[in-house]
């Protein structure tokens, strides 16, 4: 007798459809940081939101395969997405130093 539960279609369908809802949830979380908050720190994190999202449905989709290719290419997305916050952090920084600022609305008025 096995104690190991049968996976059934049903089953995992319904493990799927609960992961595309924490991912539309985390989509929803990151569009709502980007068109309410104007702080330059916030937006970044919000675009990170929203890749991370991705990244979740792409491993979501990517459980039923044997191979683990949807994985691999979530962890090149995420090694990714870390080279990105570091050079937007940068951006920011130096955006800082200059106007002393970090809200996108300004960096607007101050073309020049």
């Amino acid at each position: 007798m096995h104690l190991r539960a049968e996976r059934t279609w049903s089953n995992n369908m319904s493990e799927l459809i609960d992961f595309l809802i924490v991912a539309l949830a985390l989509v929803a979380i990151g569009i709502y940081g980007l068109v309410v908050k104007r702080n330059a720190i916030r937006m970044l994190f919000s675009i990170e939101i929203i890749a991370n999202a991705a990244n979740l449905v792409l491993v979501a989709f990517a459980r039923g395969l044997p191979n683990a290719q949807g994985q691999t290419f979530a962890l090149f997305s995420i090694a990714i997405a870390a080279a990105e916050v570091a050079v937007g952090l940068g951006l920011i920084i130096v955006a800082y130093r200059l106007y002393k600022e970090i809200d996108v609305a300004e960096f607007r008025s101050m073309r020049g």
